[in-house]
């Protein structure tokens, strides 16, 4: 559905694989990249939906790796400092682990999506592996997970415009005052609300080439406050707190929670054999990217970093606030592209397609994610808890089981298997610790 949403695709009955699939004979550490397969007609309005606009010629390579960019480079860039104050310096480590392995689960869908019949989303991956119940689990936490994602965006936007715009507040009448965070999150909510009424993904795609540039501005402005705005570097950290392991470890994983649309970018290819390169590139850019503003904001403020590095940044500065207003670029950009695929999967359950029903249903999900914002406006905890727990999933523990089911162990070499059983072990305990770590600290917050 949108980008994520279940394409059709022939459930098997008893949730197990076809007997024989075509170019299942290798394991991914020994084959050849599959060649790209023909296109087939399909028209299953579902899979329609999710298809990306350039389906029918596809995507070139460089469009494809500006794409595959933009997804993974989000708001994770501005939490990486406080994931780093929170595990210590060591943990950079863990960054570079959490890539790497996110990057091979990325290269275990791509093998999936080879299989026949062809795979062309998430969803369908987990229906060629388990039938219904694997379709249901991948949208489930798919699901959940841009929605979460949907709601850090409104947190991002009203903790940084009222850093901007600090004093504001508005009353309506006698009846009540807003003022703060909460009155940026329903103005910001209401100048997105429009965005999220167009079904088209033509319209919705990806913000590529700006959103990549954006998230190198950012940098570059927290460099220009350390060295040019007298900030320095005087923050000296900690060199390893296990305590605080498991949150950093969320939030590394949630920096690279993009796989919900890989399986998306690897169909629009018109040469698909060369998206294992694509990923490759993706992850080398953007683990420079989020280490570079790791180390300069934990340099720069230490264990005082923010859940936000912007909100430590000194007030009055230009290259503050052109930091702040690029942040607040993305989240505008992207809230409705994450919502889409939500409110498209509802509007198909009910089966009506009026227009006035579209809307009322995408505005409904809206005022949810407002509400949730403002009972739940711990930016650095909510994303810990989405890493945790559903980007794990989806990035460490969905592909590695998915690509076992469809494959059989039997058919992957014995180095395979281990290097796949490490991956679900190491999943399991970021996604067991961490989510109870963030949930803690959530409770305690209130």
């Amino acid at each position: 559905m949108a980008i994520i949403g279940g394409a059709a695709s022939p459930d098997s009955p008893n949730g197990s694989p076809p007997a024989a699939l075509p170019g299942l004979e290798q394991p991914l550490l020994h084959a050849a990249l599959p060649q790209p397969r023909n296109k087939e007609p399909d028209h299953d309005h579902d899979h329609e939906a999710q298809r990306s606009p350039e389906a029918e010629d596809g995507a070139t390579f460089v469009r494809t790796c500006f794409n595959g960019l933009n997804g993974l480079s989000g708001v994770g860039l501005l939490s990486i400092p406080y994931a780093l104050s929170e595990g210590g310096w060591l943990s950079l480590a863990l960054l570079l682990v959490v890539a790497a392995v996110c990057c091979y689960t990325g290269l275990l869908l791509q093998r999936c999506m080879s299989t026949s019949p062809p795979a062309r989303s998430y969803p369908d991956i987990g229906a060629l592996a388990f039938g219904r119940g694997g379709r249901l689990a991948a949208s489930a936490f798919l699901y959940a997970e841009l929605y979460l994602v949907a709601i850090g965006f409104l947190i991002l936007e009203g903790d940084n415009l009222d850093k901007l715009f600090p004093g504001t507040s508005l009353s309506l009448g006698d009846l009540c005052v807003v003022s703060g965070k909460p009155l940026f999150v329903v103005l910001v909510a209401l100048a997105i609300l429009p965005t999220t009424w167009l079904r088209s993904l033509a319209v919705l795609a990806y913000v590529s080439a700006s959103g990549v540039v954006a998230s190198v501005v950012v940098v570059l402005c927290v460099l220009w406050v350390a060295v040019v705005d007298g900030v320095g570097f005087q923050g000296k950290g900690r060199m390893l707190n296990v305590a605080g392991l498991p949150t950093a470890l969320g939030l590394y994983t949630f920096c690279y929670c993009g796989h919900a649309i890989f399986p998306t970018l690897c169909d629009s290819m018109k040469e698909k054999k060369k998206f294992s390169r694509v990923l490759t590139i993706c992850f080398a850019a953007c683990t420079l990217n989020y280490g570079s503003m790791a180390i300069l904001g934990y340099l720069m403020y230490g264990d005082d970093v923010q859940s936000q590095v912007t909100l430590n940044l000194p007030e009055g500065k230009i290259s503050s606030k052109l930091a702040i207003y690029t942040t607040l670029i993305n989240p505008f950009s992207k809230y409705a592209l994450m919502v889409s695929p939500l409110a498209m999967a509802v509007e198909e359950r009910l089966g009506n397609n009026k227009r006035s029903v579209n809307i009322l249903v995408r505005t409904l999900l809206v005022i949810s994610t407002v509400v949730v914002a403002l009972t739940v406006p711990f930016f650095g905890h909510l994303m810990a808890l989405v890493g945790s727990l559903l980007s794990v999933m989806a990035s460490m523990l969905l592909p590695c089981i998915f690509y076992l089911k469809i494959f059989g162990a039997a058919r992957c070499g014995r180095a395979e298997v281990v290097l796949i059983a490490a991956i679900i072990v190491l999943g399991s305990l970021v996604a067991a610790t961490g989510t109870y770590a963030s949930l803690k600290k959530i409770v305690h917050e209130f």
